[in-house]
């Protein structure tokens, strides 16, 4: 049994293994030919797909062809930060308020809400994100931001115009929706397994509901919260047609402001994949490869930096906030 269940074990380790070596196998052609300008350029051209290949290094490509992921991953760290500041502290507060403060019935249902969010497919969102909430924000909200913001050049990114709702905010907001049922249920899980008694001393002390949340519930489950955003921010990077349906897909260039159109690795390879099967070198599908092997390597970043933050977090608590 025990070595039944070691091998198990294993196996996602292995996947994840599987996965980074097929990438890096068909990556291997852009990465030799594409170098580091890949990581510093941002234009996206094909080439002439129909003319001569051209051979260069040993790697054949067609006449023109140039990648640069740098617009792409901006793109995408940028709408998962924005995502993430919008939905960390609306899911904590859920959290509080469902476990807290709302009667238990009523916070059953409010549950069963949010685990019904966390189904809708995410081409649902994106739909809802293109023909809803994106014009309602750029023809209402976005014009009030844009000139409520200072006009200085340092906060020029906050500032320019609103488009139809197709952009970098758009597309945090929606992410934000998607991994909100994520860490608001987690952490509602955390405040349920807070001890009563730890409470119940801080209401005896004279603390009013606030404080005991904040400095007694949320010391406690901290770390937790902390490991749920990481999985929200994982989901956010990752994310492929609601941030395609709503970021405007602008290959080339990285956002001039908050409100202009982007484009993120994982919306861009199912974008451009079809047209990436018409470049008969294959050197357009092997830079897509690469891109994905990239967007991997950032998730796996993510996750450790999230690891190492718990751990931090754990031990610098006070004494409530590791159990007793």
């Amino acid at each position: 049994m025990q070595r039944v269940t070691g091998g198990v074990a294993v196996i996602p380790m292995l996947a994840l293994l599987f996965i980074i070596a097929v990438l890096l196998a068909q990556a291997w052609p852009a990465i030799l030919l594409n170098g580091g300008g890949f990581f510093t350029h941002t234009s996206f051209d094909l080439g002439n797909t129909y003319g001569a290949i051209v051979n260069t290094h040993g790697v054949r490509h067609p006449q023109g062809a140039s990648y640069g992921v740098l617009g792409w991953a901006l793109g995408t760290v940028e709408s998962s930060a924005i995502a993430l500041v919008l939905a960390v502290p609306v899911s904590v507060f859920a959290a509080l308020a469902i476990s807290e403060r709302l009667p238990a019935y009523l916070g059953r249902v409010v549950g069963l809400f949010l685990g019904t969010l966390a189904g809708i497919p995410s081409v649902i969102i994106g739909l809802w994100g293109a023909l809803t909430i994106g014009p309602l924000l750029a023809h209402r909200v976005y014009p009030l931001l844009a000139h409520l913001a200072p006009k200085v050049p340092v906060l020029s990114f906050f500032t320019g115009g609103t488009g139809n709702g197709q952009g970098l905010l758009t597309s945090g907001i929606v992410l934000g929706v998607m991994i909100i049922p994520i860490v608001a249920s987690t952490t509602r899980d955390l405040v349920h397994s807070v001890p009563k008694l730890p409470k119940e001393g801080g209401e005896a002390l004279g603390m009013t509901d606030w404080e005991v949340a904040r400095r007694v519930t949320l010391r406690w489950v901290g770390p937790g919260i902390v490991g749920a955003s990481v999985l929200g921010l994982a989901r956010a990077l990752g994310e492929t047609m609601a941030v395609a349906m709503v970021s405007g897909v602008v290959l080339s260039g990285s956002p001039g402001s908050i409100f202009a159109p982007i484009t993120t690795i994982a919306a861009t390879i199912v974008t451009q994949l079809d047209s990436a099967f018409t470049d008969t070198s294959g050197f357009a599908v092997s830079s897509l490869a690469e891109a994905g092997l990239v967007l991997v390597l950032i998730t796996l970043a993510v996750n450790v930096a999230g690891r190492l933050l718990v751990r931090r977090v754990a031990s610098t608590a006070l004494p409530v906030g590791r159990g007793v």
